[in-house]
């Protein structure tokens, strides 16, 4: 099932997307709740939609568009990404060997988060070294700690297009990635999410396009750590909870990985396809 958060008369809905994709059938949900929550607010409920609207007459926004906590991030987890970033100059984690042995998580503001069709926002004044980096968020469903990797897959409530937008310069300047990763805009996510059924990680196609030109081309079953071995590790210890928000990793051909490096620049147009889940498109802005 493919699931949008969406605008439509002034109000914002959460609704199915009809199997061909050209209408949604919203919810009956209370608006406030779906204008931060998103899909995570249909988490436990049992109700079908209502009526149907031509996705043409709506505004798309993000599946989660506050998110409750910071996204959770992996770095680093494909093979070739991890070496060309380790030789970028840019990677504090580079001492310990590009490929990692326990996975490498950061996090995002939620403030971060935008919609597919919406601007990734340039500063010049703050960052000249902006990045894009194609992934797949994971949407978490049922709360734990300690997770086994056996279970971890029961907490996995769906999927959807995350791109983790990074200044590279900030990254390097503060040798961690939090302020470097949670600039304004640089979460896009969307267009929609799909529930954990619709999606086989053993084969899914990872692939970014800047200005039409492919970037990156990879699958998950190329993930250094998969889902499980992420969800196991990110929750021991710490409570995942029902709701949370995790993007896997990003695979090669960022613009680190050009020499020289290939940044992105106001009036480009960054697209990332994930199967089974959809296109993530965003135009670049100077502000």
């Amino acid at each position: 099932m493919k699931l949008a958060v969406f605008e439509f008369q002034g109000r914002e809905y959460v609704g199915e997307l009809s199997a061909d994709g050209t209408t949604i059938s919203p919810y009956d949900l209370h608006a406030d709740q779906t204008a931060t929550d998103g899909v995570v607010a249909l988490i436990g409920l049992n109700i079908k939609p209502i009526g149907e609207i031509p996705l043409g007459d709506v505004t798309l926004m993000a599946p989660v568009p506050r998110p409750r906590r910071n996204v959770f991030c992996v770095g680093k987890n494909y093979h070739e990404h991890a070496h060309e970033f380790a030789s970028s100059g840019f990677d504090s984690s580079a001492a310990q060997g590009a490929v990692p042995e326990a996975p490498i998580v950061f996090s995002k503001l939620p403030e971060t988060v935008i919609s597919t069709r919406a601007a990734i926002k340039l500063d010049a004044s703050v960052t000249t070294a902006v990045d894009y980096e194609a992934e797949l968020g994971v949407i978490i469903g049922k709360t734990g700690r300690n997770i086994s990797l056996e279970n971890a897959m029961e907490h996995v409530w769906g999927y959807t297009v995350i791109n983790d937008v990074t200044s590279r310069d900030l990254q390097g300047k503060h040798s961690q990635w939090l302020i470097g990763k949670s600039q304004d805009t640089f979460c896009p996510m969307g267009p929609w999410a799909v529930t954990a059924d619709e999606i086989d990680l053993s084969d899914t196609a990872v692939k970014c396009w800047v200005n039409g030109d492919l970037r990156q081309d990879s699958n998950t079953n190329l993930l250094i750590f998969d889902v499980p071995t992420i969800i196991s590790a990110i929750s021991n210890g710490i409570t995942l909870k029902a709701g949370d928000v995790i993007a896997t990793g990003t695979p090669a051909g960022v613009g680190i990985g050009f020499k020289p490096p290939k940044y992105l620049e106001s009036g480009d147009v960054v697209r990332i396809e994930i199967d089974g889940i959809g296109v993530l498109e965003n135009p670049v802005e100077a502000i």
